[in-house]
């Protein structure tokens, strides 16, 4: 199921996880993708060892900004989390909570887009149980996204094997960015993965990939390749 109804350029599907542990090496790492990659996600091991500096820098190069933090605390610290964004031109941040938790992010910063956390990709149904959820993770990740687009988020972080009920029970103006984005063959601790084409044909808006570009022998024929897998699905 492709989308067409969002007008995003091609070097903004992907975005690239900056998921390293230091200023100069996420620098160096923007510097070889901008050319092809104009989104990054700044993650807990990145924000905490370069903070906002790391965030303005990016910003500061023409270049969107993911703050991936999973905002998870009371709804007033939320709030008030979400508040310090405003006006640092972040484009995506990410809560990982209830729906008092979803709703005061959501209301907290007009200008940053909520996205909330469904399930994730590390998790498969056996990890479900051990958490206490006693329903799959399809119908976990759906009742999330529907209560999160009600609640007023703009969109959800969903594996791409979850991205067709989402865009069969939503519709397509709610964004899906998803991670987990591997080959066929997936050796590392993402369990819920699937492909580049595979997650734009099953109704993707973004993808997040880290590890596939980062460890690549070519990290930039990586990504060229990854734009024409999009280029085919979308006809661009």
């Amino acid at each position: 199921m492709v989308v067409m109804g969002k007008d995003i350029p091609l070097n903004e599907r992907i975005i690239f996880a900056l998921d390293v542990s230091n200023q100069a090496e996420a620098q160096q790492w923007v510097k070889t993708l901008e050319p092809h990659i104009r989104f990054f996600k700044v993650g807990l091991q990145l924000f905490l060892g370069a903070g906002f500096e790391m965030v303005d820098w990016i910003l500061q190069r023409d270049l969107k900004v993911f703050l991936d933090l999973k905002f998870f605390d009371v709804p007033e610290t939320v709030k008030l989390a979400v508040q310090a964004l405003a006006g640092r031109g972040v484009t995506f941040a990410t809560v990982h909570g209830n729906d008092a938790m979803l709703r005061a992010a959501a209301e907290a910063a007009p200008g940053v887009q909520i996205l909330a956390v469904t399930a994730l990709t590390s998790l498969d149904e056996g990890d479900m149980r051990d958490l206490g959820f006693d329903c799959s993770v399809q119908e976990l990740v759906l009742s999330r996204a529907r209560r999160a687009m009600e609640i007023g988020c703009h969109g959800v972080i969903a594996s791409g094997l979850e991205a067709p009920i989402l865009r069969e029970a939503l519709g397509e103006h709610f964004l899906v960015v998803t991670p987990g984005i591997r080959p066929v063959s997936n050796v590392d601790d993402q369990k819920r993965t699937v492909d580049v084409r595979q997650a734009f044909e099953n109704g993707a808006d973004y993808i997040v990939v880290g590890r596939p570009v980062r460890e690549a022998s070519d990290p930039v024929a990586v990504v060229k390749g990854m734009h024409e897998d999009i280029r085919s699905v979308f006809s661009l």
